[in-house]
């Protein structure tokens, strides 16, 4: 997991499982994930056995353009993804499996925009099995909620062993943003080594040039 609603959705999940496979979906609380709900969803199985949409997030139902709830599951993605996908949403089911899934997703102009996926299983019982999941894009462009995705394209499918991911979570890396202002070694380094250090104004160094009126 590399998107930071699928981490933190997997983190409450963990908490409430408590070492047990699965939390009980009643003991998802909607307030103690509020900020996370625009993009998570709830899977259900329909009265074929096939996964739908129990409920889903506003931000998720206008990146497809459409009211999610009661929609196929499999139906979001290219055809020939949709059969791994339904064994994916099986297994969550049923075998309490987590899963993490990278994708491309297509819009209906033909742009492009990549998306990770978590579902995560919960204890529904026999007879109401449930998963929660989110989808995250990796990406924000201006487009996305305008130019509805039709169609996803799975790029990698990793299933996670919910008993070692805390400790992988925790020991990730972390990458520093760099400032603006270059510093003045950044600049040595860089080749502008030169003997006006320059007057730095807000944001910009400034180096008085040599051309002569």
């Amino acid at each position: 997991m590399k998107q930071e609603g699928s981490i933190a959705l997997f983190q409450y999940w963990n908490r409430l499982r408590d070492g047990r496979p699965a939390p009980r979906r009643t003991e998802i609380e909607p307030a103690d994930i509020k900020s996370l709900l625009a993009d998570t969803f709830i899977l259900e199985k329909d009265a074929r056995g096939e996964p739908v949409f129990r409920l889903a997030g506003t931000r998720l139902c206008a990146t497809y353009g459409r009211e999610l709830k009661g929609y196929s599951f499999p139906l979001l993605w290219s055809r020939r993804d949709q059969r791994m996908v339904s064994r994916l949403a099986y297994s969550a089911f049923h075998d309490k499996s987590v899963v993490v899934v990278t994708y491309i997703g297509i819009s209906q102009s033909g742009r492009e925009n990549p998306f990770e996926m978590v579902l995560l299983p919960l204890e529904g019982g026999l007879g109401s099995p449930r998963s929660l999941g989110a989808i995250t894009p990796e990406h924000k462009p201006y487009w996305l909620g305008a130019d509805p995705i039709v169609e996803g394209r799975v790029d990698t499918l990793r299933v996670v062993d919910p008993e070692s991911e805390p400790a992988f979570l925790a020991n990730r890396s972390s990458f520093s943003t760099p400032p603006i202002a270059p510093a003045d070694s950044q600049m040595l380094r860089d080749g502008l080594d030169r003997p006006d250090p320059g007057r730095r104004i807000r944001h910009l160094v400034v180096f008085d040039g040599g051309r002569e009126r």
